[in-house]
């Protein structure tokens, strides 16, 4: 900075000096006057596109006045080089006023140079130690990393040694608990922390090659032993408060037993005989205990039992067939509910109702067909097989325990229900337990349990060989019935022909939403089979009228009967109504011929005759009037004893009045035909006067129309 104060100093003193010279220095005495000489060529210059370029620069504001003044372009350019040549030579001067400057400015920028010398001779100086200090500093990096590195292991192999003494090591409390506590939550932690500490001894290959396992192992190794005993002793005095008398199992099961669910995890681990041991004394006991249990219900479910049917009690049985164990039995004929279904269909609307308490049901006096506590029986055993099923997949984590369990339950309903089938002979009843099996399996499949699959399918295969085996009883019965035994002097409904359709409507209602077509099969046999029957009782009427009478109110009764099981009485109730059709047809025929035998007999044989046609035999008036005459003094009366006779005859007073008004209008068509043939006769204009007219015939057929 000194030296730059120097250098100012002189240069201050330079400018004083050069200005004092500055009066005196004349620039003309070196350059001279400045003159300009012609271009003596300049009149050699082409003026070719002159014109263009003043019209481009008409708008210049010099060029506008030159051409406006008239000045000469040689003047003007004299002048404007003369001007530039002042501008030059003061340029010039102002640079020599400034050279004291100039040198001053190059003397700084010399000091300058000699300064940024210095000053790189300083920066490569540092540059080098900086350079030094960055290979000390990758030398500390790569210490620095080292170190890290170590570290890390070391931290890695402290994580590794800490669990390791963690896990293998035995602290007092555990010791304490394990040999001195009680079995409770505290002690289900701690055998959680043992069982780890030996899976850890027993699975760490390198753990067995430690020193320390050698002072830990016998310690652990007791305490298992300890843990294994004390926990066999405390699971073995729950399971037999199982076998006390009027113990909730469930409760007892849930509430209890599940909380230490880990003691049996313990046990399958580390104890494995002793776990097989508590399995099975698991199993002995529940096996033991739910055996009892169903067959105490199973005994008291006998003793509320209805008997419904047996061996005799058949569609095609006569009545007063009596046997020594049918004797002080009820008659049959007075006991129809054998054959119908009834109120007993509303068991399949009760299928998810809690089972029956037997000692309730007892006090009341109330008795149930069986197919009652067939339900109630499988809606327990459902119930108790689910509560079981969840319990042993929780406790045990094993299914198959469940199949141990109930082998013994299985086998008491087994032997009950193999004593109560073959002596069924309640065919309602056994279609009825077919259809809570399957009701009783969709539960179980909405339940998500399977573990009774096996035992409902082995129920449904043994119901229905016992079903088809009843059905062949009365199908046979009616196959092999005794006319004359059967035969009563009434064209009643036969009692035989009511149960019938109260068997097949009841069986038609169990198989709407199930469809069964063997069953339908087997119906169709046991149609064509009554069918039969009925034929044979009708022929032991001695008159044809008598026959069709009891065809007609058998086959009525039977359609009413299997329209009040559904809508839909299938193919059987169509069959049904085409016999009622035709055998109206026929009776109505029969009764008009007992009344207007020879009406009708001229109407289908002469009335259709034309008589001019016929000269041999024409028809005549003389030969129509006995029946005109004859039709109108007695047809009121003939109607009224067609009434009676239909009212009498007929059980359905519906169909009897069907009937009527058929044979009311078939003796309307009758005489109609009678009408038209006298109009054609020559001279039947004469008989009109003993002709009844359409209209009175007509509003008689209304009057007994309007009875029903």
């Amino acid at each position: 900075m000194a030296h730059l104060a120097t250098n100012s100093t002189q240069v201050h003193s330079y400018d004083e000096n050069n200005d004092a010279q500055k009066t005196v220095f004349d620039l003309g005495a070196f350059v001279g006057d400045l003159t300009v000489e012609e271009d003596a060529s300049s009149d050699d210059i082409s003026l070719e596109g002159l014109q263009q370029e003043l019209e481009e620069c008409k708008q210049d504001d010099v060029v506008a006045n030159i051409l406006s003044k008239g000045t000469k372009l040689r003047d003007y350019t004299k002048g404007v080089e003369n001007n530039i040549r002042q501008v030059e030579l003061d340029s010039i001067q102002d640079y020599i006023k400034e050279s004291d400057n100039l040198v001053s400015l190059h003397d700084q920028i010399r000091d300058c140079d000699s300064i940024l010398s210095q000053m790189e001779t300083l920066l490569s100086g540092f540059q080098a130690e900086i350079g030094s200090i960055s290979s000390d500093i990758k030398v500390l990096q790569e210490k620095s990393m080292d170190m890290g590195l170590k570290l890390k292991n070391r931290k890695v192999a402290e994580s590794k040694l800490a669990k390791f003494v963690e896990d293998i090591i035995v602290p007092p409390r555990m010791v304490d608990i394990i040999v001195d506590g009680e079995v409770n939550d505290e002690y289900m932690r701690t055998l959680e922390i043992l069982s780890k500490k030996l899976k850890f001894v027993e699975v760490d290959l390198m753990v067995k090659t430690a020193k320390a396992l050698k002072d830990v192992q016998p310690e652990l190794e007791k305490l298992r032993q300890k843990a294994v005993s004390k926990v066999f002793d405390f699971i073995v005095q729950k399971l037999y408060a199982l076998r006390k008398p009027k113990t909730n199992i469930q409760i007892l099961q849930q509430n209890v037993l599940l909380k230490y669910k880990y003691v049996i995890s313990f046990l399958k681990e580390h104890g494995k005989d002793v776990y097989i041991e508590v399995r099975g004394a698991y199993i002995d006991t529940m096996n033991k205990v739910l055996s009892a249990h169903f067959r105490a219900y199973i005994q008291a479910l006998e003793k509320l039992q209805l008997d419904i049917a047996t061996s005799s009690d058949l569609i095609g049985v006569e009545t007063r067939n009596t046997s020594l164990f049918s004797r002080g039995r009820e008659p049959l004929k007075n006991r129809s509910a054998v054959f119908a279904l009834g109120e007993r269909i509303k068991i399949l609307k009760e299928i998810e109702e809690p089972a029956l308490i037997p000692h309730i049901a007892e006090a009341s006096s109330i008795k149930y067909p069986y197919e009652v506590l067939f339900r109630s029986l499988h809606k327990l055993l459902m119930d108790t097989a689910t509560s079981e099923y969840h319990f042993c997949d929780d406790f045990f984590c094993e299914e198959s325990i469940f199949y141990e369990i109930f082998a013994g339950p299985f086998a008491v309903i087994d032997e009950h229900f193999n004593s109560i089938l073959p002596n069924c002979y309640d065919a309602i009843g056994v279609m009825l337990m077919i259809r809570i099996i399957h009701q009783h399996q969709l539960i179980m499949s909405r339940r998500r349990i399977p573990c009774l699959d096996s035992y409902l399918d082995k129920v449904n295969i043994a119901l229905w060989p016992r079903f088809k085996m009843v059905f062949d009883l009365h199908l046979n019965s009616l196959r092999n019935a005794n006319v004359k035994t059967l035969w009563e002097d009434d064209v009643h409904p036969h009692y035989v022909m009511r149960r019938y359709a109260e068997f097949t409507a009841s069986l038609i209602h169990l198989n709407v939403e199930y469809g069964d077509g063997q069953l339908e099969l087997n119906l169709e046999r046991l149609r064509m089979a009554v069918d039969d029957l009925l034929i044979k009782l009708a022929k032991a009427f001695p008159r044809p009228k008598l026959q069709t009478v009891f065809l007609i109110n058998n086959y009525d009764m039977t359609i009413a009967v299997l329209k009040e099981a559904g809508p839909e009485g299938g193919k059987i109730q169509i069959h049904f109504e085409e016999l009622l059709k035709s055998n109206t047809a026929l009776f109505v025929e029969e009764l008009l011929l007992e009344h207007f035998s020879d009406l009708i007999k001229f109407v289908k044989t002469r009335a259709s005759e034309d008589p001019g046609a016929n000269v041999e035999n024409p028809v005549t008036g003389t030969e129509v009037e006995p029946l005109v005459k004859d039709f109108a003094s007695r047809w009121k009366a003939a109607i009224e004893l067609m009434h009676k006779d239909v009212i009498t005859s007929f059980s359905n007073f519906l169909c009897g009045m069907e009937i009527l008004r058929a044979a009311l209008t078939q003796l309307l068509l009758y005489y109609t035909r009678l009408s038209d043939c006298i109009k054609r006769i020559v001279g039947g204009s004469t008989l009109n006067k003993d002709l009844v007219s359409i209209s009175s015939i007509m509003y008689e057929i209304k009057k007994y129309s309007r009875t029903f």
